[in-house]
C-alpha cells in the first residue's frame, strides 16, 4: 500500500496552504499583536509556504525515476519529497510563525522516515499523529520561550487529538469505509471531559498502533480531527498572552496553523471545517487583566527582527548562541531542517551583536535585518520607573507603574524600547538614580520625534520614584500631574545602611570592616555597631527637619525581624510618624530609608 503522503499529496497540500494563506493574509496580519505588533504574521506564513512550495517534490530525485512497481522506490519517494519540503520551508522561514510552520513539515519528514524503517504501510492516522507529535516537540525546542495560548498550544492540541482518535480506533477496531467523520467533541478524554487537547498527553505517548483510521479517506478524516482540535484550542479564552487579551484576538500564528491544517484536509479530499474566528472576547483597556485574572504586564518591545541561516553549526555552540540571543532580545528561535542547517530568528534592539553572535558559532548567510514598526498608542498616560531590585519593582507595578529593570543599567535603546512599550502618548520617566539621567534624557529626546510626549523627573532614588508614583493621578491635567510628582520626589529625603568592607576614614570618623555606615545625600553621616541600631540612628537624624512618613525597603540579605524591630522602636520614639516597611530585595544596601 502506497504512503498517503506521496509527492502528489504533498504538492496539493502546500499549494492549497499557499492559496488559503493568500486569502487570509490580511486578517492574520491585522490580528498580529504578539509577541510584537508588527502585523506581518500572515505575510510571513505565506512567504514560508511559498518557499516550501518551491521545493522539487517529484521527478527530481533518483528514486523518482525508479519503476513504480518497485516497493522500495514507493517507500523512498514520500520520505525524500517530505524532506525536500521541510528543508525548503526551514531555509525560507520568515518570522517566528514561519519557523513553527517549518517544523510542521520537518516533523512529517522525520515521521515518514521513521515509519518506513519501523513498519511499511503505516496507517494514515498513525502517520499524522506521529508527525504532529514530532512537530510539536520540534517547535517547542525551536522557540526559546514557549508561551501558552499561542501556535504551540494549537499544534499540541492537534497532535493530542489525532493520537486519541488513533488510540480509540485501536480499541474499537477498524471503522467502515463509509463511517461518518469523527468530531473532536466525540473523542475520549482521559481527564473525564471531551476535549482531547485538555486531557490527552500532548507528547503523543498514546497507543498509535490502531487501525481505526486506516480506511478510504483515512488521511482526510485524521486531518479533519487535527484541524478541528486546533480550531477549538485557538478559540479558548483562557491562558492567552496579555497582548492578545488586550486586543481581544486569537494568536495570529495559531490561526495560520489552522488554515494550513484545513488545507491538508482539502488536499486529502475531505471537507474542511468552518473558517476559524480571529476574535475572542472583547478588547480590554490598557490596564486589562488576563482571562485567568492576572495583571497584564507591559513588556519592552525590541525594534529589529534579525534572521539568518547557519549551515551545520555545532550543537553545543547552538546552546551558547541561544543563550546569547536571549540576552539580546526575545522571540528567539532556532529551527533545524533535519540535515544540520539552522534558521535563526530574534527580535532585538541590538541587531549588530545578534549577527556577531552567529559569527561566533558559524558562517551565517541570508542575513535579514528589518525594523519593527512602533506600536500605536493604546492609552493616554504612563509612568516608567528604572528599578534594579525585584521587590521595589513589584511595588511600582502594583501601584500602576511600568518598570524597566535597571540591573545592569539600561542602554539608550533599552530605554527607548521601554518608553514605546508603555503604549502611552504621554510618558513620565523616573530614572531613580542620578547617574541614569543622561541616558534617560537622550532616549526621551529621540522618542519625541515619534510623537510620544516624554517628561523626565530627576528622581535620584527608588524611594523618590515611588513617592512620585504615589501621587500620580491620570485624571489630573498632565502638566499639573507632572508638577505634583516632581514635588513629591523632591520632598522625599533618602538614606541607607551599608556594611563597611575595609578600614577607611569617613566624614563620621574612622570605620572598621563589619561596622554599619549610615549614608545620606551620598555621604557617611554615622557609624553604628549593627543594623538595628544604625537604622534607628539614621531615622532620628533624617527626621530632625521633620517628616510624616518613613518608608523602609529591606535588602535581600536583611531579615524581616530587622524591619519589625525598627518599626516598633521608631513608633515608640516618634509616635507622630507613620512607618511602612516593604521588602525591596536590593543587593547593595541592607536597608534603605525614605522620609516624606
Amino acid at each position: 500500500m502506497a504512503s498517503p503522503f506521496d509527492p502528489a499529496l504533498l504538492r496539493r497540500w502546500i499549494d492549497a496552504a499557499a492559496e488559503r494563506l493568500t486569502a487570509g493574509r490580511a486578517e492574520i496580519d491585522r490580528i498580529n499583536v504578539f509577541p510584537v505588533a508588527d502585523h506581518d504574521t500572515g505575510s510571513n506564513l505565506l512567504l514560508t509556504a511559498r518557499a516550501a512550495a518551491s521545493a522539487p517534490l517529484d521527478g527530481d530525485s533518483p528514486a523518482a525515476d525508479a519503476p513504480a512497481a518497485d516497493p522500495a522506490a514507493e517507500d523512498v519517494r514520500p520520505v525524500r519529497a517530505a524532506a525536500a519540503l521541510a528543508a525548503a520551508a526551514v531555509r525560507g522561514a520568515r518570522g517566528n510563525s514561519g519557523l513553527i510552520l517549518s517544523q510542521l513539515f520537518r516533523g512529517l519528514a522525520e515521521e515518514l522516515e521513521a515509519a518506513a524503517a519501523r513498519r511499511p504501510n503505516t496507517p494514515a492516522g498513525e502517520l499524522l499523529a506521529g508527525a504532529l507529535r514530532r512537530a510539536a516537540a520540534l517547535a517547542a525546542v525551536a522557540v526559546s520561550a514557549p508561551r501558552p495560548g499561542t501556535a504551540l498550544t494549537v499544534l499540541d492540541a492537534a497532535a493530542a487529538a489525532v493520537a486519541a482518535r488513533v488510540a480509540a480506533g485501536a480499541a474499537t477496531g477498524p471503522s467502515s469505509a463509509g463511517a461518518e467523520l469523527t468530531r473532536v467533541a466525540d473523542l475520549p478524554d482521559p481527564s473525564g471531559g471531551t476535549d482531547p487537547s485538555g486531557g490527552t498527553d500532548p507528547s503523543g505517548r498514546a497507543d498509535l498502533d490502531g487501525a481505526g483510521l486506516d480506511t478510504t479517506g483515512a488521511l482526510a478524516e485524521a486531518a479533519r480531527v487535527a484541524a478541528d482540535a486546533a480550531r477549538a484550542a485557538l478559540a479558548r479564552a483562557t491562558g492567552r498572552p496579555p497582548e492578545l487579551v488586550r486586543a481581544g484576538v486569537v494568536d495570529a500564528g495559531g490561526l495560520g496553523l489552522v488554515v494550513v491544517l484545513d488545507a491538508l484536509v482539502a488536499a486529502a479530499g475531505g471537507d474542511p471545517g468552518p473558517p476559524p474566528s480571529s476574535q475572542v472576547g472583547t478588547p480590554g483597556p490598557a490596564s486589562a487583566v488576563t482571562a485567568d485574572g492576572e495583571l497584564v504586564p507591559w513588556v519592552p518591545q525590541p525594534v529589529y527582527e534579525v534572521t539568518y541561516w547557519l549551515p551545520g553549526p555545532d550543537p553545543a555552540a547552538l546552546e551558547t548562541l541561544r543563550a546569547r540571543l536571549a540576552g539580546l532580545g526575545d522571540s528567539v528561535g532556532l529551527a533545524g531542517d533535519g540535515g544540520g542547517g539552522v534558521m535563526v530568528h530574534v527580535h532585538t534592539t541590538e541587531a549588530g551583536p545578534a549577527v556577531e553572535a552567529g559569527l561566533a558559532v558559524g558562517r551565517p548567510s541570508g542575513i535579514r535585518i528589518e525594523a519593527l514598526p512602533p506600536a500605536p498608542p493604546t492609552r493616554d498616560r504612563a509612568v516608567l520607573l528604572m528599578i534594579e531590585s525585584s521587590g521595589a519593582g513589584a511595588l511600582a507595578r502594583a501601584a500602576g507603574g511600568n518598570v524597566l529593570v535597571a540591573d545592569p543599567d539600561p542602554t539608550v535603546d533599552e530605554v527607548l524600547a521601554a518608553i514605546r512599550a508603555t503604549g502611552a502618548e504621554h510618558v513620565v520617566v523616573l530614572p531613580c538614580a542620578t547617574h541614569r539621567r543622561t541616558v534617560t534624557e537622550t532616549a526621551a529626546e529621540r522618542v519625541r520625534f515619534e510623537g510620544i510626549d516624554v517628561v523626565v523627573i530627576p528622581a535620584s532614588s527608588v524611594l523618590q520614584g515611588l513617592a512620585a508614583l504615589a501621587v500620580h493621578d491620570p485624571a489630573r491635567r498632565a502638566p499639573d500631574d507632572v508638577v505634583a510628582m516632581a514635588e513629591a520626589a523632591a520632598a522625599t529625603r533618602t538614606g541607607g545602611l551599608a556594611v563597611a568592607e575595609a578600614e577607611a576614614l569617613t566624614w563620621a570618623g574612622p570605620c572598621r570592616p563589619g561596622e554599619i555606615l549610615g549614608i545620606s545625600d551620598g555621604e557617611v553621616v554615622l557609624i553604628a555597631p549593627d543594623l538595628a541600631v544604625g537604622a534607628l540612628w539614621l531615622a532620628h537624624r533624617m527626621l530632625t527637619p521633620g517628616g510624616e512618613l518613613v518608608t523602609v525597603l529591606l535588602g535581600s540579605a536583611a531579615p524581616d525581624e530587622l524591619g519589625e524591630r525598627f518599626a516598633e522602636d521608631l513608633r515608640r520614639t516618634h509616635p507622630e510618624v507613620d512607618v511602612v516597611v516593604h521588602r525591596g530585595e536590593q543587593g547593595d544596601y541592607p536597608l534603605v530609608l525614605g522620609v516624606e
